[in-house]
């Protein structure tokens, strides 16, 4: 039998079965030494501290559990642990709170218990609890009463083990974390370039529900996060990628086309000074160049083309022309659409009633207000000063229809001075748009009344 003193404190607690294993398994762990050439149950207190300060999480120890072992540590004189024999250190309540910068007492016998549960302390006490050491008389130590370190010592292997995993697990999290940021900013500026460039506008649909997906899957990627979970939104991330890549090459691919037809069409017309427009000014060279490509109204592409095919005489060979451009049917249902939409009201909405209604809207028309695409040009030039994002503004027209979304632009212009938040407004009155419950004849005779 080994010398064995009570184990808690000042001898009056119970004696556990857990108390006793951890004596037993101190025993054999030095009893492996001897027979093991790899182990030799020593180490360096401070890189020992240090891997447990990183492993931590598979022992369930806070960190004023670790400040506590640190501060107990810090009372062996020598910088090497040697687990093979006990090293008992006995400081006082009064220094070790001190070592611990203040800690009260209470919490250290919470954080000592801890410590002693986790199998890193032994108790070693004396007969009366206090916790002294007996020396010779040259000075040296016989015995002492405290806490023994060697536990601590002897469980170094394990925990640098621990401590490499969660290093590899930390880095694994840091790498997918990244990973996330990366999509998430390389998808919102691919749907960003898509409303710039025009895609938004020939398929609002698509790239909403592209919006709707992202911020579903934004927000704070939490550096403690599960990394099961984190892969889990990556691998979501990477398949919205793919799908966005897709949709806007394809867009890319349907821009070229029609700007290619609109080519031939301006060629087949003879006139030279609309196929000037589209070539590039450069003498030394002759490939397309797009003038300007931030346009997102699809019922303008084309529009030059549409016009000059309207001065040929012959009528079979404007139907041919604008059936080359691709455009001419498109163009005819969607001016029909912007100028005659009822889809909000049932009494439509006239250009007089609109010019009247909404005289310094009509300021905005750079080339005058004579027809629902000069409307629509001012109405995109109006946007932006307002402060309405490209999504609320694709929303309203999704809902009110074109007609219905450029004459609530002109009533927000009117009102500029009352309404506060014009994007908040707008989107407001989308929502009542979808759901039945907006008119624009009210909103105009409301203008007209004032």
């Amino acid at each position: 039998m080994t010398d064995r003193i009570a184990t808690t404190p000042f001898g009056g607690g119970p004696f556990s079965v857990a108390l006793f294993k951890a004596h037993e398994k101190l025993e054999a762990d030095r009893a492996a030494l001897k027979t093991s050439g790899n182990r030799t149950g020593k180490t360096d207190k401070w890189q020992f501290l240090r891997a447990l300060t990183e492993a931590r999480a598979a022992y369930a120890l806070s960190d004023r559990a670790i400040t506590v072992l640190e501060a107990l540590l810090s009372f062996h004189p020598e910088k090497e642990l040697d687990g093979s024999e006990d090293i008992i250190v006995f400081p006082s309540n009064a220094e070790l709170s001190l070592r611990t910068r203040g800690m009260s007492a209470p919490t250290l016998r919470r954080h000592i218990a801890t410590l002693v549960k986790t199998g890193l302390l032994l108790r070693k006490d004396s007969a009366n609890g206090k916790r002294f050491a007996r020396k010779g008389p040259d000075g040296e130590v016989r015995d002492a009463f405290g806490f023994n370190l060697a536990p601590a010592a002897l469980m170094a292997p394990e925990v640098f083990e621990h401590a490499e995993a969660s290093r590899a697990h930390a880095a694994e999290v840091r790498k997918v974390r990244a990973e996330i940021t990366l999509h998430l900013r390389d998808i919102s500026k691919m749907i960003e370039a898509a409303f710039e460039d025009g895609q938004g506008a020939h398929s609002p649909v698509l790239w909403l529900g592209f919006t709707d997906e992202l911020k579903a899957l934004s927000g704070r990627v939490a550096r403690n996060g599960a990394l099961s979970d984190h892969k889990q939104r990556c691998d979501a991330l990477v398949r919205l990628r793919a799908r966005v890549e897709s949709a806007f090459l394809a867009g890319m691919d349907e821009a070229d086309l029609r700007e290619r037809d609109c080519e031939e069409a301006s060629v087949q017309t003879g006139d030279i000074s609309q196929l000037n427009r589209i070539m590039s000014g450069n003498d030394a060279r002759n490939e397309r160049h797009i003038q300007n490509s931030n346009k997102d109204d699809s019922f303008e592409y084309c529009s030059d083309y549409i016009e000059a095919a309207g001065r040929a005489s012959d009528g079979e060979k404007r139907d041919e022309l604008k059936q080359e451009a691709g455009q001419g049917d498109h163009q005819n249902a969607e001016a029909h659409e912007i100028r005659g939409s009822a889809k909000m009201d049932p009494e439509q909405v006239s250009l007089g009633d609109l010019k009247r209604a909404c005289p310094s809207f009509a300021e905005y028309a750079l080339e005058g207000l004579g027809n629902w695409s000069d409307a629509r040009k001012a109405a995109e030039l109006i946007r932006p000063m307002l402060g309405i994002s490209k999504d609320a503004w694709l929303r309203a027209q999704q809902h009110m229809g074109p007609a219905g979304a450029i004459v609530t632009m002109a009533y927000l212009v009117e009102r500029a001075d009352e309404i506060k938040s014009a994007g908040g407004y707008l989107r407001t009155l989308s929502e009542k748009a979808e759901a039945g419950k907006f008119r624009l004849r009210p909103m105009l005779d409301s203008l007209m009344n004032r």
